[in-house]
């Protein structure tokens, strides 16, 4: 168990529908983080960008990305974390992978799909909703649009950290900042969001505004918008236990189910 976790965020442009292209890319700038991090968080559809022509460009989870991703886990010494386009049991799914150095895998399919660009008309909702643990810190992975659903991410595991991976557009940009900081508000954690920056491949255009809250909602990064940059940011667990046993608010937190 470690009392820090260092996790570099990668806010970058991505090439439309060229795997091969953002693999290399990433590669790079992967290869360019000088310090020992423990994890590294890349956007969402980080190989294709957020494209809903899965028939075109979906891959399996014996494909190049993920080969890819245990590749550079492996070399860097560090979890490699991003979602991509699975083809899995004949269905399309915008799957995050948490894939560490020893080649052990999680997945979380994104369980909210974004109907405002039919998303769900493509890609199949995931159901199972994952906390990973890592170098003794509890993990809960998110994708994009899960941002707007709290209760799916209310903090019931006493989970570490909630992570974001996202191709957030420019337009609705106030929200992401707005709902990212909430969410470590009220689940008392660190909140990292890895949004993308650039033009896609439908003229969308994205600012990036990655950033990593703690769990009173100051920001702890400094990641600039617009700009292609890579940060590191060190999370504390002290922090996670001082603030939780002095407020105490999450004992006081509303019993719920989900359906």
């Amino acid at each position: 168990m470690q009392d820090q976790l260092k996790v570099a965020l990668v806010q970058t442009d991505l090439v439309w529908e060229n795997p091969k292209k953002n693999r290399e890319n990433f590669t790079e700038k992967i290869a360019s983080i000088l310090n020992d991090v423990d994890v590294i968080v890349l956007p969402e559809m980080f190989a294709t960008a957020f494209t809903m022509n899965a028939e075109k460009v979906a891959e399996t989870m014996e494909g190049e990305t993920v080969g890819w991703m245990k590749t550079q886990a492996a070399i860097s010494g560090a979890a490699i974390v991003g979602s991509l386009i699975i083809l899995d049991a004949g269905k399309y799914y915008n799957r995050l992978l948490f894939v560490e150095p020893s080649g052990v895998i999680t997945v979380y399919d994104k369980r909210h799909t974004f109907t405002l660009a039919g998303e769900d008309k493509v890609f199949a909702s995931g159901n199972e909703k994952v906390i990973l643990t890592y170098k003794g810190w509890k993990i809960c992975p998110l994708v994009c649009y899960d941002l707007r659903f709290p209760v799916w991410a209310r903090n019931v595991e006493e989970y570490d950290v909630l992570l974001y991976v996202a191709n957030w557009p420019k337009p609705r940009v106030f929200a992401w900042d707005a709902l990212l900081k909430a969410r470590a508000i009220e689940n008392m954690c660190y909140t990292i969001g890895v949004n993308r920056v650039g033009l896609d491949g439908l003229q969308n255009e994205y600012c990036g505004n990655s950033a990593v809250y703690d769990v009173l909602g100051n920001t702890i990064s400094t990641i600039k918008p617009n700009k292609e940059q890579v940060e590191v940011v060190t999370l504390d667990r002290n922090h996670i236990s001082y603030y939780r046993n002095k407020l105490k608010f999450l004992d006081d937190k509303d019993g719920f189910s989900l359906t």
